[in-house]
């Protein structure tokens, strides 16, 4: 027999939904101004972050690599992202992100006001405690 859920439970579950979906149209819509599909911004602020083979931004998507292959050629047309030799395994080629694919990573991130203004109604200890239990239930407590 299933666990029964909890009305509190159910509840928490459904705002989670509700903040992501909002963010997850927020995302889409930034994303669009700047020209880009939502899956060519995720991958462009990934790269912005560091340099990185295929196959991990394939896993840290939850995609296949050939999917990947095809958004980082769009974005290498537009000139945002380039391909370059691992300095420590010359066989393995690393995505970047170019000086102008950086700088279009950064006004999209912030261009994203989602939850800015809620945040900020929030003490510095209330956002703490929030992060903190965000951390438990993605099973990351010790990152920070």
């Amino acid at each position: 027999m299933a666990p029964r859920t909890d009305a509190l439970t159910r509840e928490v579950v459904d705002l989670i939904a509700t903040v992501v979906a909002r963010y997850h149209e927020e995302y889409e819509e930034a994303a669009a101004r700047h020209s880009l599909t939502g899956a060519q911004a995720k991958v462009l602020a990934l790269l912005a972050g560091e340099p990185q083979p295929m196959r991990r931004i394939a896993q840290q998507l939850r995609c296949e690599p050939s999917n990947v292959t095809g958004i980082v050629d769009r974005l290498e047309s537009r000139g945002l992202a380039e391909r370059r030799p691992d300095p420590d395994d010359r066989r393995v080629k690393l995505a970047a992100a170019t000086a102008e694919g950086t700088a279009t990573a950064e006004r999209l991130r912030e261009s994203l006001n989602f939850a800015r203004e809620p945040l900020a109604g929030l003490s510095a200890q209330e956002r703490t405690v929030l992060r903190d239990l965000l951390r438990r239930m993605l099973g990351d407590d010790a990152a920070g």
